[in-house]
């Protein structure tokens, strides 16, 4: 009779026996381990690992075939319509069903076969450790993803989705079912006309009226268009939209356009109506919903005398009045007009700008100045700046059409940074004055002295205000009795930050800073021109809070199964194959173990 002393002695050879049976095993090479070899018909059991269950129709990875010896079955088998053959008599590249390739598996030679080339498979995968064995009549293989998560997955061979549906018969009889079944809106379809809006909703375009011409047009605003700035006249003017425009027009003959071209004369801006709502197209003849444009200021029509161009339109303002839904209630509009020297190739820059405001609101009443935000700046929002008591906003070169400096100044917007540079042609020869001129083309008049900390300060308060710090040039002494030392450009730094919860920042404006460069010149003379640069830089000084904690991680549990090494060193699983030596070598010490305490 066996003793147990015996018993463990034998099962001890038995499992280094294994061991030494696993070691001399031949491996799996990496590229067959990367390749599925289940598409031979029967059951198959899993043992290698490999990567995620490619779809045979669209799979752009280049598999690496390892057939068994005894498998005839093609594991590609070639459709009977081959969609990518199409070179007669010559093998298409990656067209894996194309029979003058000649190729019994086609993978080994193509990098991936194209979409429609080969039949497609279904997979139905689920988590490796809950199979023990295999028992399919389908291929089936153990896959791993990226992360190492291996699963189990068996091919369903389902020959339904391979196929469409036969070909229907259609006739007189079921043709009108099946179009109104499966038909669609055709793609020129006439569009329905749809009823004017009983008012205006903020961005809708502006009605017009001619009366002369009995012509309904929209209430146009031209705007820049191309790296020229030239004038679009399409761009309508939107419902309650403020906004202002600037565009530049060129003449190749301005003696002709001077009195023939609408855009340059006065009268083109109000020989109009504007109509209160948009239901007033329903009744043109009616001057119950018709608004006329009234002048606010004296206008004279484009006049050619000599080789000057005069009253010619520069800047166009319209001031309207609304009330809510009852639509536009006053339009008045007031010109600025200049005078154009007759050359070729002679261009003018014109502005136009539209303010909407209440029609309660009364002239005599002082309207509050806009704010950037309330309380903290809002992006793009003019930077409001302090002179005195006067506030206003924060501004910037700008060039006309020619390059040289215009009176007209961009508006310095908050959170953007911006360069601008013209030419300027000093009025002053004196080096005390030129250097004064400059300084305020650059900075502006009148020259800022407080930014607003917030974008809703008011100039009353004087705490919601920093002072402008400056820091004028300084350059190194030359041997000159000639020369003038003049500024050229101007950095405008703008230190913000954000205050407040993080689901509603509030920017700040923390300081403020005109940093100046300069360079020493000989005295100018008249007609000299002197190129002049302002930039804007905003700086984000926010502190961000500490970010929250890592999101907790699992603790994973061994399984409280006292078989389960013996499981797993014995089912030959993929997932721990490479461990089962060392699972091995845990068994024998513990089975020693057992075995010296019974001695």
């Amino acid at each position: 009779m066996c003793t147990p002393q015996l018993l463990l002695l034998l099962l001890l050879l038995l499992l280094v026996g294994l061991m030494l049976s696993d070691a001399a095993r031949p491996q799996p090479s990496s590229t067959a381990r990367a390749l599925p070899t289940s598409w031979v018909l029967g059951p198959v059991t899993p043992e290698v690992p490999t990567t995620a269950p490619p779809d045979l129709s669209e799979s752009p990875t280049p598999w690496t075939l390892s057939m068994p010896e005894n498998a005839t079955t093609d594991p590609f088998p070639a459709l009977s319509i081959c969609v990518c053959d199409l070179t007669p008599g010559t093998c298409d590249l990656n067209c894996c069903c194309d029979k003058d390739c000649d190729l019994l598996h086609p993978r080994t030679v193509f990098s991936f076969c194209l979409p429609g080339s080969v039949r497609s498979s279904s997979w139905v995968c689920v988590d490796n450790s809950l199979v023990f064995r295999s028992n399919s009549p389908f291929p089936s293989r153990v896959f791993t993803d990226s992360s190492g998560i291996t699963q189990f997955c068996v091919r369903v061979n389902n020959s339904k989705s391979n196929y469409f549906q036969e070909l229907q018969t259609v006739n007189a009889t079921n043709f009108q079912a099946l179009a109104a079944e499966f038909g669609g809106q055709f793609f020129t379809s006439t569009p329905k006309t749809q009823p004017p809006g009983p008012f205006y909703r903020a961005g809708d375009p502006i009605l017009i009226y001619y009366p002369g011409l009995s012509v309904v047009s929209l209430l146009r605003q031209p705007a820049a268009v191309g790296a020229g700035g030239l004038c679009a006249e399409s761009n309508p003017a939107g419902f309650l939209e403020s906004k202002s425009t600037t565009c530049a027009r060129f003449f190749k003959d301005l003696t002709s356009s001077c009195t023939s071209e609408p855009a340059l004369d006065a009268a083109s801006y109000h020989n109009f109506r504007v109509l209160k709502v948009p239901r007033a197209m329903t009744d043109l003849q009616s001057m119950k919903f018709q608004v006329p444009v009234t002048l606010a200021s004296q206008t004279s029509p484009p006049l050619l005398a000599g080789n000057t161009c005069q009253n010619i339109v520069s800047q166009v303002i319209y001031e309207i009045e609304t009330n809510g839904t009852f639509g536009i209630q006053k339009v008045s509009v007031s010109f600025r007009q200049t005078n154009l020297t007759v050359k070729p190739g002679v261009s003018l820059q014109q502005d136009f700008i539209i303010h909407f405001r209440a029609f309660q609101q009364r002239e005599a009443a002082s309207p509050a100045a806009p704010r950037s935000g309330n309380p903290g700046y809002l992006t793009g929002k003019p930077l409001l700046v302090l002179t005195g008591d006067l506030s206003h906003s924060m501004t910037l070169l700008q060039s006309e059409g020619n390059g040289l400096c215009s009176a007209k100044r961009h508006e310095v917007q908050f959170g953007v940074n911006t360069v601008s540079g013209c030419q300027l042609r000093p009025k002053e020869v004196n080096c005390s004055h030129l250097q004064e001129e400059i300084y305020q083309t650059l900075h502006g008049r009148p020259r800022p002295e407080h930014v607003a900390i917030f974008g809703n300060a008011d100039p009353a308060q004087k705490g919601g205000w920093t002072r402008i710090l400056s820091k004028n040039c300084r350059v190194s002494t030359v041997n000159c009795t000639s020369c003038c030392v003049i500024p050229v450009s101007l950095e405008i730094q703008v230190l913000w930050a954000h205050l407040g919860l993080q689901s509603n920042p509030q920017a700040h404006v923390a300081g403020a800073r005109f940093l100046y460069q300069c360079k020493s010149v000989q005295e100018l003379q008249r007609g000299i021109e002197v190129s002049l640069m302002t930039l804007v830089n905003f700086m984000d000084l926010t502190q961000k809070p500490e970010p929250p904690r890592d999101q907790p991680r699992p603790d994973w549990k061994l399984p409280f199964d006292f078989f389960f090494p013996f499981k797993v060193a014995f089912s030959r699983g993929a997932s721990v194959q490479k461990d089962s030596s060392s699972l091995i070598l845990i068994l024998c010490v513990f089975l020693l173990g057992l075995l010296n305490s019974q001695t």
